[in-house]
């Protein structure tokens, strides 16, 4: 029994399981204003599966791709693939399954939810390669999060509609922002080994400044999708905490001191996405 659990917990550690807490809250935002008011359970479950298998099937194939990167960083060297704690067969075999567990997910909400599924699963595969050619990587990974609350949009609608892209951009550029952030650990590595990145194309100090901007139109954006579904008070409360938890994630960080970006990187912004929705939810159900 301890055997088995103690695996489990490597492949959680694999996928950084605790992360999707980024994504999620986005993804129940845009159902909860896809259905006015709280889904059906059989939606709720099926959208959380989903969410599930794509995220633990990208962390996963990224992993494996990235593996020999992985250990040649000493930031990375201890991950759980180029340690020997987990086989590349059985990396590839775990992808495999999420992604079986994303397209049933699909296939069990709609039919729109099934024919996009492929879609959804390229942009995921297509961020893994993308640091080896663009320093836009951090937009097209924030491209495949986006899904999360598209995906739900549509898993409850059953179409795709304008009006959620707003939510859906303001996600792109949330996670663009903070993963600009987060890369700049890695700045002498990616010149060192050839990889592409916002940080070491334009330095620390203007990085920083690109991902002030990206997080001020991340806001912009939450701030009209409010605007467009004529949300009241409560989701304004919530704009007024993100504003300052934007704020504060950004005082955190300066040029000269780093030593908190773990702090911005994981803490804030995870507040930031359950705060969105904690008070979204409570606008549509008080």
């Amino acid at each position: 029994m301890n055997a088995a659990i103690n695996k489990v917990s490597v492949y959680l550690r694999m996928i950084k399981f605790p992360h999707s807490i980024f994504a999620l809250p986005f993804a129940f935002t845009s159902a909860l204003i896809a259905a006015s008011g709280i889904p059906d359970l059989r939606q709720i479950v099926w959208i959380v599966i989903a969410m599930v298998g794509a995220r633990s099937g990208a962390m996963g194939l990224n992993r494996i791709i990235d593996r020999k990167i992985d250990s040649a960083n000493p930031r990375t060297e201890g991950r759980e693939i180029p340690r020997g704690a987990i086989s590349v067969f059985a990396a590839v075999l775990f992808v495999v399954v999420s992604f079986v567990f994303l397209v049933l997910a699909a296939y069990m909400l709609n039919p729109l939810c099934l024919k996009l599924s492929p879609i959804a699963i390229a942009v995921l595969i297509l961020y893994s390669y993308t640091k080896r050619f663009t320093w836009m990587s951090h937009f097209v990974l924030g491209l495949s999060i986006s899904a999360a609350p598209l995906g739900a949009w549509i898993a409850v609608k059953g179409s795709f509609d304008i009006e959620i892209i707003p939510l859906v951009i303001a996600v792109i550029f949330w996670l663009a922002g903070f993963d600009v952030l987060y890369a700049l650990q890695d700045i002498d590595f990616d010149k060192k080994y050839g990889l592409y990145s916002i940080p070491k194309r334009f330095g620390i100090s203007r990085s920083i400044y690109l991902s002030r901007i990206f997080h001020v139109t991340s806001f912009l954006l939450l701030v009209v999708n409010g605007m467009i579904f004529k949300l009241d008070g409560l989701y304004w409360t919530g704009m007024i905490l993100t504003a300052g938890l934007f704020l504060y994630e950004h005082s955190l960080i300066k040029v000269d001191d780093l030593r908190k970006l773990d702090i911005a990187f994981f803490n804030m912004n995870g507040y930031i996405s359950v705060t969105v929705f904690i008070f979204t939810l409570m606008d549509y159900i008080i």
